[in-house]
């Protein structure tokens, strides 16, 4: 690691543990953030007294105004038996605090520890006191990108003790039961059902139903410094009040949050021990959610704001019919989120931020004191987005990274057999084409014969077979092409929004026939009606409803989400006309 102010190279252990802790534990303070109340030091207060002190917080006071809680959430006593039920559900190959008991054991003597367990959680819940053995945390240095030397390229995940997992995990069910109801369908991150391909999914298929309407749709992309290590125990515990959480709740919460101490492993050895002052444990399981709660109100602030939301990453976006409404929206509610941030003491990048319009060049909008020019493209939770929502340059990417692998497999190829190269290609060449697949499905056809070429050539060089075709390869192996595995992972996630298993935003994009009579021939959804084939029927929103249409009625009618997605995995598409599947005869056309 470099130390600061030279260009010299430390790499004693103790001595890089000690800097990154160093680092870590004094992100926040080195932000310079402007306190809600100045000069206020963060202290074991009591709780009616924080509560009292953010009273007229402007996000306590919007969620006053519209979250109404006919209830008051306290905690209950757990019982043995989910106890018991919580320790079988550990995962064992997690990483394990050093000095810790692992799952493995807990797993194994479950009938005996379980008892000890329930008391000990029961104990610290009356007595609102979260045990301090279990807020003591292994940072682990996880490597984010750039410089390998430098630590401000590290992220601190911390590795918790197995039992403080367990417990974390009956509090964050207990807490997600009360207010799943009032979080925003907006948000994505840390959401059972929800991913980062649907919250791109739902922007994406409102610009393009914009689009074919002929309308400007754009985006401007946010950044935030440290999301997570910045928020303020308080002004949560403020939140949580006003979503009705009562006092004795707020104890415990507060404990845990209250008076943590975390050290830096490096190698074999650690730092000294450090408090947090701020912020939730990344590697916890009740920090996503207490996140996200805190994050909520920032919706209540604007009815018509559109935003992606997942964890830190937040995207206002809009769709107006001419361009001047367009970056006039988009500054407006930008503004708006960069005030939130402001007040709620998280530290914004306007000079970071990135505008994207469609087919617009030399566009620029204002965020904070700052000027921003339009790019030609963006990346977007792991997604390269152009102005021409043509995916050309991601589909290159994706393409050339299984190029690249392709290649070192062939070199070590002939060491080994048949099955373990097969294995390989799968994990390594394929699968690069596995993540948010509907997002970018619909590309050019020359990009998809490219793909099916990396495709045919890591399937001959697993069979060494240079005379069959692509398709007859693709039945040895038993396997798709990538389109075909993206369109059955289409029928998949229409599946899901059927069976109302998809977030609720996705009905936006498959409004669903509300039928007089319960017929089995009846519509599921209602066909959208298109103008153009680029921004209407190549979309996902209209394609959708093709692919279900093709599905025989023993695959639609399956009940279990589970059989769905092995049934599927048989399933060929015949029947397709989107313009990749449509026979194409060069000089031609599409037959």
């Amino acid at each position: 690691m470099v130390e600061e102010n030279s260009n010299s190279i430390i790499s004693d252990e103790i001595e890089v543990a000690e800097k990154l802790n160093n680092f870590f534990a004094d992100t926040v303070k080195n932000l310079d953030i402007v306190k809600y109340i100045p000069d206020y030091e963060q202290s074991n207060a009591d709780i009616c007294d924080i509560i009292d002190r953010y009273s007229q917080h402007p996000s306590v006071l919007k969620i006053n105004e519209y979250i109404e809680t006919s209830d008051i959430f306290h905690f209950s006593n757990v019982t043995t038996e989910e106890m018991n039920i919580g320790i079988k559900k550990l995962k064992t190959n997690k990483a394990t605090a050093t000095d810790d008991i692992p799952a493995k054991i807990l797993i194994k003597s479950h009938e005996i520890i379980s008892v000890y367990l329930t008391k000990i959680y029961n104990e610290s819940k009356i007595n609102n006191k979260f045990p301090a053995s279990l807020k003591l945390a292994d940072i682990t240095p996880t490597y984010k990108k750039n410089e390998r030397t430098k630590k401000e390229n590290y992220r601190p995940v911390s590795i918790l003790p197995t039992v403080s997992k367990l417990f974390e995990r009956i509090l964050y069910n207990e807490i997600f039961i009360y207010v799943e109801k009032h979080l925003s369908p907006y948000l994505f991150g840390f959401r059972k059902g929800h991913s980062t391909e649907q919250c791109l999914l739902v922007m994406l298929e409102r610009w393009k139903r914009a689009l074919d309407k002929k309308f400007k749709v754009g985006a401007i992309l946010t950044d935030l410094s440290k999301a997570f290590d910045c928020l303020n125990h308080e002004l949560l515990i403020a939140k949580l009040h006003a979503y009705g959480f009562g006092i004795p709740s707020l104890k415990y919460i507060y404990s845990y949050l209250h008076d943590r101490w975390h050290r830096t492993k490096q190698g074999c050895s650690f730092s000294s021990w450090k408090e947090i002052k701020t912020g939730v444990p990344q590697g916890s399981i009740l920090g996503p959610l207490l996140f996200n709660i805190f994050m909520n109100d920032i919706f209540l602030f604007n009815n018509s704001f559109n935003i992606a939301s997942y964890a830190d990453d937040n995207t206002p976006y809009a769709m107006e019919k001419d361009i001047d409404t367009l970056i006039e929206t988009l500054e407006n509610d930008t503004s708006m989120m960069m005030e939130w941030f402001e007040i709620n003491e998280m530290k914004s990048n306007s000079d970071k931020c990135t505008l994207i319009v469609d087919k617009e060049a030399g566009i620029e909008a204002r965020v904070g004191m700052d000027m921003i020019k339009g790019s030609t493209s963006v990346k977007l939770l792991g997604v390269t987005i152009d102005n021409e929502l043509n995916f050309a340059e991601h589909v290159s990417t994706l393409c050339r990274k299984a190029s690249q692998k392709f290649h070192a497999l062939a070199r070590v190829s002939q060491f080994m057999n048949k099955e373990k190269i097969r294995v390989i290609m799968k994990s390594f060449i394929t699968s690069q084409f596995n993540y948010c697949p509907l997002i970018w499905m619909f590309h050019s056809r020359r990009l998809n014969n490219r793909i099916n070429r990396i495709h045919e050539r890591a399937l001959r060089l697993v069979y060494k077979d240079y005379h069959y075709t692509f398709n007859e390869m693709l039945k040895k192996d038993g396997s798709y092409s990538i389109h075909h595995r993206n369109l059955q992972k289409l029928a998949t996630e229409m599946f899901k929004i059927k069976n109302n298993l998809s977030p609720t935003l996705m009905n936006d994009i498959f409004p669903q026939y509300d039928p007089v009579y319960n017929l089995r021939n009846n519509r599921c959804w209602i066909n959208p009606y298109v103008r153009t084939v680029y921004y209407g029927t190549e979309t996902i929103s209209y394609r959708g409803l093709k692919t279900w249409e093709l599905l025989p009625l023993s695959l639609r009618n399956i009940n279990s989400l589970e059989k769905f997605k092995v049934e599927i995995k048989k399933w060929e598409p015949k029947g397709c006309i989107c313009r990749l599947c449509k026979p194409y005869v060069p000089n031609l056309g599409f037959l």
